[in-house]
């Protein structure tokens, strides 16, 4: 049974897999592994790490095939991150859209260890015409079965990094996950961690790495996982990256009720993508305007920041509480959704709605005979 140490996750479809932490528990800085958000497209692969192996090919200089031990036996690095599925926030849609309906919890901050993909990409030698690095996973299956949006036949979840990203220090290729073995559902025996990018670039169970020369146009690429982008006038498609600055409030929840005169804690998380958070801004509706909230922990790069904003309500009555982030290079988290976007990017401000009463409500017993 859930409690409130153990709060019960969100089942948002059985099969495959997909599960929603309740963003309302958010406590702690990193979300344990038994808690953290599940996204998957196919069935979980049962990969034995004996029978495993990491193979690297294409545009290098000298093929190379990596088991779990080899991989392990390189200097590891351990870094905190958050990573967000695409999607998460997409029942907040209107009208609704396609796709899994996350609310909030689909993202998570938790500790990476594992080794620079650089790294391995410098024993293989890549050529000096490589532009990309695509990721396989071991998944498999096809999509949108009779569909005009089907899979020509089954496939693999495959994306590719920019090669300037998969060689920066914020990519790695993990095989811990809070100081424990990545689960099966988290990518066993080995997951990308892609700093400051969307869940959908964090490939799990890894068996491929191909250096491609040009760029990659896969299903997952050019089908699924992108957005619009006007910059050159007509609106072309480019494939999803980089997250969104965002702030969320955990704690008071929709429809709480709040005592008049007595202090209150605005609770929640920020994020972004490259950029870290600078400030989260609070608004409670009770005319005095955006004020300051107060960041949580150490910045780190790549990690979310928790918050709080301590509020002391004088008058009852209905209010709308509101967050904003704003991060290093000066985005600030929108007012209203971006057309563009699909179904995906949901980082607009998403008011909860409290009431003040004067006073803690109680309710009398009744029995009935």
């Amino acid at each position: 049974m859930p409690t409130p140490e153990r709060p019960s996750l969100i089942v948002r479809q059985k099969s495959p897999q997909n599960i929603e932490f309740p963003f309302a528990s958010l406590s702690d800085w990193l979300i344990p592994t038994e808690l953290f958000f599940v996204r998957n497209h196919f069935a979980s692969p049962d990969l034995d790490a004996r029978d495993w192996r990491l193979r690297v090919g294409g545009a290098v200089e000298r093929p190379i095939e990596l088991d779990l031990d080899s991989i392990k036996a390189m200097r590891s690095t351990t870094f905190t991150a958050v990573v967000e599925c695409a999607g998460n926030g997409r029942v907040y849609y209107e009208p609704p859209k396609e796709g899994l309906q996350w609310q909030n919890g689909a993202v998570g901050n938790a500790a990476w260890t594992g080794v620079l993909l650089r790294e391995i990409l410098e024993v293989a030698g890549v050529k000096r015409t490589a532009r990309e690095v695509l990721l396989v996973g071991a998944d498999s299956g096809v999509v949108d079965a009779n569909k005009k949006t089907a899979s020509p036949g089954p496939i693999a979840f495959a994306r590719s990094l920019p090669l300037e990203k998969a060689m920066a220090h914020s990519t790695i290729l993990a095989y811990s996950m809070n100081e424990e073995a990545l689960t099966r559902d988290h990518g066993y025996p080995l997951r990308a961690v892609v700093g400051g990018w969307f869940g959908m670039a964090w490939v799990k169970w890894i068996t491929h790495i191909t250096v491609v020369e040009q760029p990659f146009l896969g299903y997952w690429q050019a089908r699924d996982y992108f957005r619009w982008e006007r910059s050159l006038g007509e609106p072309r498609l480019v494939p999803l990256a980089e997250m969104e600055v965002k702030a969320q409030i955990a704690r008071p929840v929709q429809g709480a009720h709040l005592i008049a005169g007595q202090p209150y804690r605005i609770f929640g998380a920020a994020w972004s993508g490259e950029a870290v958070i600078r400030q989260v801004q609070v608004c409670t509706g009770d005319g005095r305007g955006w004020r300051e909230g107060r960041l949580l922990e150490t910045e780190r790069p790549f990690a979310w920041r928790l918050w709080e904003y301590m509020w002391t309500p004088e008058e009852v009555g209905r209010y709308v509480l509101r967050c904003r982030a704003i991060d290093g290079a000066g985005r600030v988290q929108p007012e209203l959704p971006r057309s563009d976007c699909e179904s995906y990017a949901a980082n607009w401000i998403v008011p909860v709605e409290v009431t003040v009463v004067p006073e803690p409500q109680t309710y009398e017993e009744e029995f009935v005979i």
